[in-house]
């Protein structure tokens, strides 16, 4: 017998296939559980009704209650149908450009219905355009509350007249049908110990809310239900692979480790990166399979931690990688570490999509005899013709650059997984970390190299674009280089922002040649070009670098001192603070400095005031997650979560998710396999929610 919830949306009364197909097509609604597990994104509140004597065009939705009085004759070129509408107090004008066919079957003169919109004033006159409507007569003796869900639709559903109030009342009917039917999905030991409704309560309160206290108590059940397997099967999936995957066992810190701490080692590692290792070490000694997370600010050493457990691997027999998104950063990598082994017997090699084929021929066949202790690259490293003798350690560098998939084929290289070490410089708020990484373990180096000074970050407006580039004179005259960075290649006619084009004619004016050497990077050069415009300005023989956000990874420049975006608004926080970290990487006082226009937004204002006032990453990217919200956290995921968050916000419940967790491992603690009868429940709901989802959950 099939489960209510089963079955499909087709078959509730006021949809049929049509509306069904539609449904599907544009809301992923397929059956009577996804119907139901479509939440408002917002509420109205009946108990405060306006009247329209009171209204102005300042307010925001209001609720009105009243009759409609006649129609307005419109010629049908102008597309448009309005109804008088009044309360008694005053009389406001409902305008509808779309579904007028609809509107004229279904509203009727003199009937009495509640209206919600915004509204607007037109040739001195209030009305309100597509409003909401309730026929209060017709909807009598169907679930209803005081407080209405607002759902969301499109311009195709409610064209088909699948608005929101329909939507409401397929809510209405399903419920109705399915509300004694409604299997519950948490086992009752859980409900009662964490003091949670029950399902059908939840169900019936988000959906039509008795009081706002029983809609908070609906709202935090769900919640707490969804976060709660997420972190379930994060947490039992970390179990499963932990006692699946055995690794290699890394038995000792030898002479090549030894001699490039004491005789190698360019500066004095800090306590973070000391710590970070430690950590590395009792994983890749235990004999389990390590898969760590190392995040850090840039500038932080992550690549001195990575280089040092590569050269522990190098001590067991074992050789290692190091995968990068770019060329430009693969190359860097390579320079930097090549360099830092000077003088000891290690091989150490390059391989990118430049490789040449006589080079790529006999690299690969090093590698595969094992004579090749440490490979750098990019994508090239997945491919099928790289095999090695005996991978052990893999590290991953602006790691969010990867697809899963793409990680997962480093998996192949090994008899055994090896080592995994993934890296970012985009620092992750706990919430994030939580769900996103959940089965990996983290590590954080949170402190800067001696000898560096925090960025100095400024805002200016363009009518301040004199003094700033008086600022780039004397930075350069003092020996430093200079970024200039714009969000658009070319100029735009939907987006007033600068552009680099305008932006390189400008700075070579005001820059001449030969005072003054300019190069030029951005996505669209070639290959050779954006390598041979990097490596002037690498070398110091440019002065100033103009560039897209392209830069914002992999280059390493000390010797450049000031940073400066133009038209910053357009950037977000994580992406400004990545392009920040291009400067600060020496000893001498940087600066960023933030161009914008002067009309800004709040959200652009709080933004740039934001980079201002610190340079902290992880308080960045807590104030970026509540200014964009989590993202898109399904699809190829790096972790356990392999599902929707529905209700739930990483944003703005990190509490409920924090419990949720606590929880989770309690439970699991208790019955690591979920074999327990009373956990029966627990396992067929999170194979049923993975069911038709992807398990990339044992790759990191």
């Amino acid at each position: 017998m099939v489960y209510i919830l089963d079955n499909e949306i087709k078959f509730l009364p006021g949809v049929g296939p049509k509306r069904a197909e539609l449904l599907q097509k544009e809301l992923n609604i397929r059956t009577f559980g996804d119907l139901l597990y479509h939440f408002p994104f917002r509420y109205i509140d009946k108990t405060h009704v306006y009247a329209i004597r009171d209204l102005s065009e300042d307010l925001p939705y209001v609720l009105l209650k009243g009759k409609i009085v006649g129609f307005r004759e419109v010629s049908a070129s102008q597309k448009r149908l309005i109804a008088m509408f009044t309360d008694g107090t005053g009389s406001i004008d409902l305008v509808w450009f779309k579904g007028i066919s609809f509107i004229q079957k279904n509203l009727r003169a003199g009937s009495t219905y509640t209206i919600f919109g915004k509204p607007t004033s037109f040739n001195g006159k209030l009305n309100i355009v597509h409003p909401e409507l309730e026929d209060l007569v017709k909807d009598e003796g169907k679930i209803s509350s005081s407080i209405q869900g607002v759902y969301g639709s499109t311009e195709r559903l409610k064209d088909m007249g699948l608005g929101t109030r329909a939507i409401h009342r397929l809510q209405g009917a399903l419920l109705g049908m399915a509300l004694p039917k409604i299997e519950e999905t948490l086992p009752a030991y859980l409900i009662e110990a964490n003091r949670v409704a029950s399902l059908g309560e939840a169900l019936l309160n988000i959906h039509f809310p008795q009081s706002p206290e029983l809609l908070k108590k609906a709202q935090d059940r769900l919640k707490f239900e969804e976060l709660f397997y997420v972190e379930l099967s994060i947490l039992r999936t970390r179990t499963k692979r932990v006692k699946a995957n055995n690794g290699f066992r890394f038995a000792q810190v030898g002479e090549t480790f030894n001699h490039f701490f004491y005789h190698n080692l360019p500066f004095e590692l800090t306590g973070a990166q000391k710590r970070t290792i430690k950590e590395i070490r009792a994983d890749t000694g235990s004999g389990r399979q390590m898969n760590r997370l190392l995040q850090g600010d840039v500038g932080c050493g992550k690549t001195m931690v990575a280089l040092m457990c590569m050269l522990i691997a190098v001590d067991n027999g074992y050789q290692s990688c190091m995968m990068a998104p770019t060329e430009i950063l693969a190359t860097q990598h390579f320079n930097s570490i090549t360099e830092m082994l000077r003088g000891m017997s290690l091989s150490v090699a390059l391989l990118t999509g430049s490789t040449k084929k006589s080079a790529r021929q006999k690299l690969l066949e090093k590698l595969r005899q094992g004579q090749i202790h440490i490979l750098i690259g990019t994508h090239a490293l997945i491919e099928d013709a790289v095999q090695f003798e005996r991978l052990g350690f893999v590290a991953i560098d602006e790691q969010h650059r990867f697809g899963v998939a793409q990680r997962g084929k480093l998996w192949e290289k090994s008899d055994h997984p090896p080592h995994i070490l993934v890296m970012t410089a985009t620092p992750i708020p706990r919430t994030l970390a939580m769900t996103l990484y959940g089965d990996l373990d983290v590590s954080v180096i949170d402190e800067l190299p001696p000898g560096r000074k925090p960025v100095k970050t400024l805002h200016f407006f363009d009518s301040k674009r004199g003094h700033v580039f008086g600022f780039m004179r004397e930075q350069i005259a003092a020996g430093r280089q200079v970024y200039v960075v714009y969000p658009l290649i070319c100029e735009s006619e939907k987006m007033d922002y600068k552009n680099l084009q305008e932006g390189w004619e400008m700075i070579t004016q005001l820059f001449p040649a030969p005072q003054y050497r300019v190069c030029m990077v951005h996505g669209k050069l070639k290959n050779e070009e954006k390598e041979a415009a990097m490596q002037a300005f690498v070398r110091g023989e440019a002065n100033i670098m103009v560039a897209t956000s392209v830069i914002e990874v992999g280059v390493n420049v000390p010797n450049a001192s000031v940073m400066v975006i133009e038209s910053a608004e357009r950037f977000g926080l994580a992406q400004l603070h990545q392009l920040r970290g291009r400067v600060g990487r020496g000893a001498e006082q940087s600066f960023c400095i933030l161009m914008s226009g002067v009309k800004l937004s709040a959200d652009s204002r709080h933004r740039l005031q934001m980079m201002c006032s610190t340079t902290d990453g992880f308080k960045i990217a807590e104030a970026d997650l509540k200014l964009r919200g989590p993202g898109d956290l399904e699809g190829t995921m790096q972790s356990g979560m392999a599902f929707d968050l529905r209700i739930a916000n990483l944003a703005t419940d990190s509490k409920i998710l924090e419990y949720a967790r606590k929880v989770a491992e309690q439970v699991l603690q208790d019955d690591p396999l979920l074999g327990d009868p009373k956990n029966e429940i627990l396992l067929k709901t999170i194979s049923k929610l993975k069911n038709d989802s992807l398990d990339y959950s044992t790759i990191s």
